[in-house]
Parts: structure tokens; sequence; C-alpha cells
């Protein structure tokens, strides 16, 4: 990866090597469908109005952890009830906007040259992305939940679980580490050109 640098108009810029593209592109398409797949029933009674206007969803916290720690609650400790009801009315337009991050951040690698129907990733040319400021944003809090979710699914909770981890002599564990410190990188890489 060639580090994120600002252009002079104002756009930023960053070049991934197809199998980067390749990684970061199926990483986004997994929280897409990690948070598509959330349509657990509402316990509670459904307002109609509230159904009308689509705000009227689960007010259970989800039971896979990752879903969990994306879609967090409001509120902690013995106040579950005000959690729930706060889930229940926000939960679907966090999930939309995650999902709407994730999405855009698939559709630069594409604009970039990422050709997700490719056969093969050999031979196919770098993928530069060119992000506006709402693509930065986008980015930014895509690269997150994905951090988030692998962190969550590697018990990462401290700098010294991650260093653990990284330790790992299960080869999968020591490759999802590495991924998990090179999005880092990217994140890191695209947060230094907006200072």
């Amino acid at each position: 990866m060639k580090p994120f640098r600002r252009r002079r108009r104002g756009s930023t810029t960053a070049t991934f090597d197809p199998g980067e593209a390749a990684l970061l592109a199926n990483l986004a398409r997994q929280v897409i469908e990690l948070l598509r797949d959330r349509h657990g029933e509402s316990v509670a009674d459904t307002d109609p109005l509230a159904a009308q206007l689509g705000l009227d969803g689960p007010s259970l916290p989800p039971e896979d952890p990752v879903l969990r720690r994306l879609l967090p609650d409001a509120y902690s400790g013995d106040e579950a009830e005000e959690s729930g009801e706060f889930r229940r009315y926000t939960e679907q337009a966090l999930t939309a906007a995650k999902v709407s991050h994730a999405e855009a951040v698939l559709s630069s690698l594409v604009v970039g040259g990422y050709d997700p129907d490719a056969a093969e990733i050999r031979g196919q040319e770098a993928v530069e992305v060119e992000l506006g400021n709402e693509a930065v944003q986008a980015w930014l809090k895509t690269l997150t939940d994905i951090r988030l979710a692998i962190a969550v699914r590697l018990g990462i909770e401290t700098e010294e679980d991650a260093a653990l981890v990284a330790r790992s002599e299960d080869d999968a564990v020591a490759a999802m580490s590495d991924v998990y410190d090179w999005l880092g990188y990217v994140q890191e890489s695209l947060i230094s050109v907006l200072d």
C-alpha cells in the first residue's frame, strides 16, 4: 500500500495492490452481511406509528459478540429497559449507516480499479482510490468496524491481548493478527492526512 496523501484539489488518495484491495473488499462485505443478517423479532409490542416510520427494531441486544460490539447498548448496568427502548428506535438506522459506509468503501475500490468479479488477483493493476470528504469518513468508520469485528473474534481488548495474539502459534490467528495490524496502519495513514 502506498499511504494516503492529500491532493491539492482536496481529495485524498492511496494505492493498494490487488491483494490488499481484495482483502479490504472481502472484509467490508463480511461486515455488511453480518449487519444485514440481524433481523431478530422484537420482544416489545409493536408500535404501529414506529413500524410505519421504520423505527420498530429489535429491543434485545444481538447474541453475536461482534454485533454486540458494533451495535452496543446505549446504557449499562441496570438500565436494560432503557437500552432496549433506545435500541428499538435507533438500531435500524445505525445498521443502515454502517452498511452504507461499507458499501462506499467497496464502491471506491471498484472505481479505483478493483474487479470483484475477476477470477484471479494475479495480473490485475494496482487500485488507486480517490476519496472526497464523505468517503474519507465512510472509510474511517468502516475500518473501525472491521477492526472491532476482528478484535472481538481474536479476543483483543488490550494492547497486551494484541501482543499475545500476534505471537500465537496458530497460523490462522497469527494471520488475522497481521490483518488487524495492517488495517490499523491503513487507518492511521488516513487519519494522518486529516491533521
